[in-house]
């Protein structure tokens, strides 16, 4: 599976164009001529034109990546971490419900801090601007992390092809009752098992895995920045600035000193969780993993593989890392561990239009023919 799996934007239209093209073009920097789109309509139907069956994609050259519009996600407005739910989010955890609007409202204090901080002139205003805009950076990832699957394992998911080659048998989880993938870990809060898992956050009142651990990253960065700016900007304020101009007002001073200890504060747990994060994409052991290695003694014996930012912030292009948007894998099913029939079998489509037109060709530069997929792959 060398493709992109990824599924973003919407099933396709009647129209055979997918709803998020644009979003497609200018916030991925995928830019695909609609000539050469690989898609499907999967509600086609033959009777409504004259029996005529619906032509296959055009199967991409050696070194091209194609892109899997469906989406198998649940259209329902629910709320919720079941399958079966519309929109992710944890709302059984009351303690991580309440450390995560906790975070909103001290991101906010701190805004507001610093907004009277300007409206006062105890700051320039472009200071001003800067950190609300590093907050508001934070709260969006924040907000991106709590609400982001994380990489749940559906109930249908299936070994990849080098899964199988390399082991006849393949761990289940005993409380879902499906296929674990390597790195997955099941999560009692979630109630699911959640691929390349590396904790569950109750900041974030969500698992941190393999969908959502860009997220994550960033908001740690974004706040860590914020605290460090406010540290750097209050201790010139107090140390290094004698003009009358640099006197807060006598209101807010006592806002200060009280945004100073949560400054100090969330400078440290952040710079702790950054090293932490740092460590598991470097070495390739999460968190979970690794206190688990440590307990039993054997994390001399690891041979986990470092993991590749491409891998995490993905490929669209370094233009879109430092925002809150789903990262596009160059393979989806090789990140997360697991693939399902339904994206295979849209696969083994293309391979066989491929093998009809008497090429060796395989999908995304894997180069293998559709032979050795069919036979590596039985749907």
């Amino acid at each position: 599976m060398v493709a992109n799996k990824k599924e973003i934007g919407t099933s396709s239209t009647t129209s055979g164009r997918p709803l998020l093209r644009s979003c497609l073009d200018s916030a991925c920097g995928c830019q695909i001529d609609s000539s050469e789109y690989l898609e499907y309509n999967y509600s086609y139907k033959d009777s409504r034109h004259a029996g005529k069956p619906q032509s296959l994609p055009r199967i991409r050259a050696p070194g091209e990546q194609y892109i899997d519009t469906h989406n198998d996600e649940p259209w329902s407005f629910s709320f919720g971490t079941g399958e079966e739910k519309g929109i992710w989010m944890n709302s059984g955890d009351q303690a991580g419900s309440i450390m995560a609007t906790l975070v909103w409202l001290l991101m906010t204090y701190s805004a507001v801090t610093v907004t009277l901080l300007t409206i006062t002139e105890g700051i320039p205003p472009v200071l001003g601007m800067i950190y609300t805009l590093l907050c508001a950076m934070a709260l969006a990832c924040h907000a991106k992390t709590s609400l982001t699957d994380p990489g749940s394992v559906p109930r249908a998911a299936v070994p990849q092809e080098e899964q199988r080659r390399e082991s006849p048998s393949h761990s289940m989880c005993g409380q879902c009752q499906t296929f674990k993938p390597p790195m997955s870990h099941h999560c009692r809060i979630c109630n699911r098992c959640v691929s390349r898992m590396d904790h569950h956050c109750p900041w974030m009142n969500n698992c941190v895995g393999a969908a959502n651990l860009k997220h994550f990253i960033l908001f740690l960065i974004y706040t860590w920045t914020c605290a460090a700016y406010s540290l750097v900007l209050f201790g010139w304020n107090y140390f290094f600035c004698a003009d009358e101009d640099c006197t807060f007002h006598v209101v807010v001073i006592h806002l200060v000193r009280a945004m100073t200890f949560l400054c100090i504060g969330a400078f440290l747990f952040t710079s702790s969780m950054l090293m932490n994060v740092t460590y598991g994409l470097m070495t390739g052991i999460g968190t979970i993993d690794r206190l688990k290695k440590k307990a039993t003694n054997t994390m001399s014996q690891s041979d986990e593989e470092p993991i590749a930012l491409k891998d995490v912030f993905g490929i669209a292009g370094f233009h879109t890392w430092p925002f809150p948007l789903d990262p596009v894998f160059d393979d989806y099913d090789r990140v997360v561990g697991f693939s399902t029939p339904q994206r295979l079998l849209r696969e083994q489509q293309f391979m066989e239009q491929s093998a009809g037109n008497g090429g060796q060709q395989g999908v995304g530069g894997g180069g293998g023919s559709s032979s050795k997929w069919n036979e590596s792959h039985p749907v």
